[in-house]
């Protein structure tokens, strides 16, 4: 890293600069952290404790509930504590490292949705042959290829970023570090990163949100075949799928599929899918799954049985 820049450390300009605001999203991005951390952790103890959640399908949703937590835990504990600072710095290191954080489970999260909707696509299409197609142990191996091929995607977003030299000025108009931001700081010509940027990033999230909607389209249509009830519940579970696609694909798609072009509004598009869809995501799930719902009531009832034994 020496050898690349002199800058040691970098200023994070947040969303404002006014006083009485940062305390306004200081109070939001505590109250979304927090819900985002019981909501996710609430799933997480559910699905971990419960016989009648170990379908793929859960298991899949474990998985993007820790990524869902890991990925908000990157950026919004730093983004609180400096809305509350008047001059929020963060070392070259350290973001570097919340780089390489955001990127490794935001591609999680991406691969860990393209996995439950080939799990959704084989118990709809194909329900002769799912317990062989997804059975435990292909299961994990997926799951484990989603975890090296997030970590192979993040590396190469940090070699785009230490492969430039910062000589200053040092200062980040965003409110957490990220690559298109920081390679407007470097003092080199970034025209052929920024098109591996979107070569990268932004191939992953619109190859795969347009393979995710082409999934759900024919998921939808084998739908006509199925019973009413069947179709009531693969409809209700599809739709929650279909919402949370929408809101992280959509921003993703917007923020890393325009090489060297920043708009005003890209702050507060990072806030929608940084801060808000890890929130959103226990909330829709939860709230539109009758089996999560009844895992928790029996869990919480377990919980007061033994508090009242004691």
């Amino acid at each position: 890293m020496k050898l690349h820049t002199n800058v040691t450390e970098f200023i994070l300009l947040g969303l404002t600069e006014d006083p009485h605001r940062r305390k306004m999203v200081f109070v939001t991005f505590l109250f979304f952290y927090l819900g985002t951390i019981l909501g996710n952790l609430l799933i997480l103890v559910t699905i971990r404790t419960s016989r009648a959640l170990g379908s793929p399908m859960y298991f899949f949703l474990f998985h993007l509930s820790l990524s869902d937590t890991c990925f908000s835990t990157s950026i919004a504990p730093r983004a609180i504590a400096d809305a509350l600072s008047r001059k929020a710095t963060i070392s070259f290191s350290e973001c570097i490292i919340q780089v390489f954080m955001l990127h490794f489970f935001g591609c999680l999260e991406i691969f860990i949705l393209v996995l439950m909707a080939a799990d959704r696509y084989v118990a709809i299409c194909k329900p002769l042959y799912y317990t062989t197609i997804m059975s435990p142990q292909v299961c994990t191996i997926l799951v484990a290829l989603a975890w090296v091929g997030s970590c192979v995607h993040s590396l190469a977003q940090i070699s785009l970023a230490l492969s430039l030299p910062f000589c200053g000025p040092n200062v980040i108009d965003h409110y957490f570090c990220d690559l298109q931001p920081l390679l407007k700081l470097a003092c080199a010509d970034t025209y052929v990163i920024n098109l591996l940027l979107v070569s990268n990033s932004g191939a992953i999230c619109t190859v795969s949100f347009v393979l995710l909607m082409f999934s759900y389209v024919i998921i939808l249509r084998s739908l006509r075949n199925h019973s009413t009830e069947g179709r009531r519940k693969a409809l209700s579970t599809c739709i929650s799928h279909i919402i949370v696609v929408i809101l992280f694909f959509v921003p993703c798609i917007f923020i890393y599929t325009r090489p060297n072009t920043t708009f005003p509004i890209d702050k507060m598009i990072a806030v929608f899918y940084t801060i808000g869809t890890p929130l959103l995501n226990p909330m829709i799930y939860t709230l539109r799954n009758a089996e999560v719902k009844n895992a928790m009531r029996r869990l919480w009832s377990k919980k007061l049985v033994s508090d009242d034994t004691r």
